[in-house]
């Protein structure tokens, strides 16, 4: 297991981990990097209407192993294997991993889990096993990140997927700038 401090010292300076393919654990700082501006999240059009319908009920940190095994397995296990998980898992027991979930009749539907640090959150993963569940998730935490005073959401890397939201790139210089600031703030991810 990565020691928990070994990884807030890490998210703190811009890098996260990922196993490889032989389950060697690798940091990454990508540049450019991945970040939503949280003032400029657009949520399409198709998905406000089902907003609008209700079909999915929001948890914070209901389900915390769930949703990181199910990011595991639409992985395959790939970058998430037992020892990320088990690193993530520790970080959630000390408040600082978080998952955000999208429960349809009483079922897991999707979700998301990433870490939070001042007012950073660095989104992790994704999965869903509902149509449009991770993205009412993703809704729902740029909602909670708003209303706490959050700065800076890192996605990591740009996907198509996350570019219909209005995910953008910037240099790494630009990114240290922001989490620098990021984490001189204050937030509490749990607070209602």
């Amino acid at each position: 297991m990565l020691p928990v401090e070994l990884l807030i010292g890490a998210y703190a300076n811009g890098y996260f981990p990922m196993a490889d393919e032989d389950g060697e654990i690798r940091w990454y700082s990508p540049d450019p990097r991945g970040v939503v501006l949280l003032d400029a999240f657009h949520v399409p059009r198709r998905l406000q209407r089902v907003l609008k319908q209700g079909r999915f009920e929001i948890a914070v940190d209901r389900a915390f192993r769930d949703v990181i095994a199910a990011c595991a397995e639409r992985d395959d296990g790939s970058w998430i294997d037992r020892e990320i998980i088990e690193s993530y898992e520790a970080l959630h027991r000390r408040g600082v991993a978080h998952s955000v979930e999208a429960w349809r009749g009483g079922r897991l539907a999707g979700g998301l889990y990433g870490v939070s640090l001042g007012g950073a959150f660095f989104g992790e993963s994704m999965f869903h096993v509902q149509t449009d569940a991770s993205k009412v998730a993703l809704v729902a935490l740029v909602d909670r990140l708003r209303v706490r005073g959050y700065r800076l959401l890192d996605i990591q890397w740009v996907t198509p997927h996350l570019e219909t939201f209005g995910a953008v790139e910037i240099p790494r210089r630009e990114y240290l700038r922001r989490l620098t600031s990021a984490l001189e703030v204050r937030c509490d991810f749990r607070e209602p």
